[in-house]
């Protein structure tokens, strides 16, 4: 047996409330919104995390040049320019695609999770690849530098969240 649906006045009244649960905001209500709670609604741009492992890159790659054995431009240092590069070249890729998604015409959810599943792939193969080519390309290169360059620029990620 198929339970009936309740049409009563108590079940519209349900159905009332969720829809202004979900209610569209004007650009005015929008930007009060923004104003009023602007640590909430705060977004900060992909392309700030990528100029942050940038940085962090250089910085690293400069420490492996005063660290290393010679010091100054050795193969430490190049080794942890290559990490680094490793570490924000893909996620230049990602933050690339969803630009480019972010500028369709027809922009809809499914569109926008799309452009993320297929930016991570990317990322991870793009990733990948690097490693395989960076390891056949240059037989002696300084593995330490370049793995740890690259551990410090994916936790340039971990950042973003402390700016939030």
């Amino acid at each position: 047996m198929i339970p009936k649906k309740d049409h009563s006045a108590h079940a519209w009244d349900e159905l009332d409330e969720q829809h202004l649960a979900y209610r569209t905001y004007s650009k005015e209500e929008m930007d009060a919104l923004r104003q009023n709670k602007s640590r909430a609604l705060f977004t900060l741009s992909p392309w700030a995390v990528i100029g942050l492992q940038l940085v962090v890159t250089l910085l690293s790659a400069l420490a492996w040049s005063i660290v290393g054995n010679p010091k100054g431009l050795s193969l430490y240092t190049y080794s942890a320019l290559l990490g680094g590069f490793i570490g924000f070249f893909p996620a230049s890729l990602f933050a690339l695609r969803l630009s480019a998604a972010k500028g369709m015409k027809n922009q809809n959810p499914g569109s926008l999770l799309a452009a993320i599943i297929s930016g991570e792939f990317i990322k991870i193969a793009v990733t990948i690849a690097m490693f395989v080519w960076v390891a056949f390309s240059y037989p002696d290169l300084q593995w330490i530098p370049l793995l740890v360059t690259y551990f410090v620029t994916l936790k340039c990620y971990w950042l973003a969240w402390f700016w939030r």
